[in-house]
């Protein structure tokens, strides 16, 4: 169903890629609008259990997009060091295939704010909570379920 990687030595080890989806902070989602257009936004995301959530307002092109098509890929680039010397550049990238959805369960959704908070807000939980509390009815949580996932480097990564 997903394509192999032609350049299969420069695919990302499994921990590698794990390491990338825990460490950076932000990606592109892209999805499929209701006019067949391709939409792809920049977010910032938590990757916890297996699963990649966002935030969200609760309408806008967005929500309109993941309520048109569930099919989704996500892209977090993790090194982007370009080197005009050599005519190229030196990268690590990650795409996730998979589906979206918005979450209804609110428990779940508690679960995936908190993530959030905690990712981007550490060792603040008062404040968190509170900010949780006042916004808990103005957004959204969309849960990436992941069921493809590969990861790509630069050639000159490669140990020889």
């Amino acid at each position: 169903m997903f394509a192999k990687m032609r350049r299969f030595k420069q695919q990302l080890s499994r921990e590698e890629i794990e390491r990338i989806l825990l460490v950076n902070t932000s990606g592109v989602l892209a999805l499929i609008d209701g006019d067949g257009y391709p939409y792809s936004v920049p977010l910032s995301y938590v990757y916890s259990d297996g699963k990649i959530y966002f935030h969200s307002a609760k309408s806008g092109h967005k929500i309109d997009a993941v309520n048109n098509c569930k099919k989704a890929t996500f892209c977090i680039i993790d090194k982007d060091d370009i080197k005009p010397e050599k005519y190229t550049t030196f990268y690590k990238s990650v795409i996730a295939f998979g589906k979206v959805e918005i979450v209804g369960d609110s428990s779940e959704a508690l679960y995936a704010i908190r993530q959030l908070g905690q990712k981007y807000y550490p060792d603040h939980n008062i404040e968190l909570r509170a900010e949780i509390e006042k916004y808990n009815c103005a957004f959204s949580i969309i849960r990436f379920d992941i069921e493809h996932i590969t990861g790509k480097q630069a050639v000159e990564f490669i140990k020889k």
